[in-house]
């Protein structure tokens, strides 16, 4: 992973809570092409489900089109945290929160939605919403303790683009 931070607005000092030593050395950054395979496996230990998009083009092409979208934290080096922030001009997306599950329930999430919230306030965002899986009970936990709730009116509709 790269030392330095993508963007001159990205911080290289520690983030988030600042109540246990070990998050004291938190860093958020946003990643780079070449963070595409750390990514990837980071995601098999600690997503939830698969995406269409898992794979090194789709983070890659991710990277280049916003290199500020896909955030990373990390502990003295380890990537222990990622959440992808994403902005279309219109709407704040958030997708792929993810903590390795050694370090959960220790702030890096709150953290990592602490600075998705900042990037979109900074672009002008207005609300955020985040795709989160139904039967994921944990992530419905973190999420709402986060301040974000399910909207029961809407139903997300897809469809592939690719065979």
């Amino acid at each position: 992973m790269s030392d330095a931070p993508a963007d001159p607005r990205m911080s290289d000092a520690p983030s988030g809570p600042r109540t246990g030593d070990a998050l004291l050395d938190l860093r958020i950054r946003a990643a780079t092409g070449a963070d595409s395979g750390t990514v990837l496996a980071f995601w098999r230990t600690a997503a939830e489900g698969t995406s269409i998009s898992d794979d090194r083009e789709g983070v890659e092409r991710l990277v280049a089109r916003d290199p500020e979208a896909l955030l990373l934290a990390e502990l003295g080096g380890e990537l222990v945290g990622t959440v992808i922030a994403g902005f279309d001009g219109w709407r704040c997306h958030l997708y792929r929160l993810a903590v390795h599950p050694g370090h959960r329930r220790r702030g890096i999430a709150s953290a990592l939605l602490a600075a998705a919230q900042e990037r979109f306030v900074r672009l002008g965002g207005r609300r955020a919403d985040a795709m989160v899986l139904t039967g994921n009970e944990t992530a419905h936990r973190a999420w709402r303790a986060a301040g974000y709730g399910p909207q029961e009116q809407w139903r997300r509709w897809v469809k592939p683009l690719t065979g």
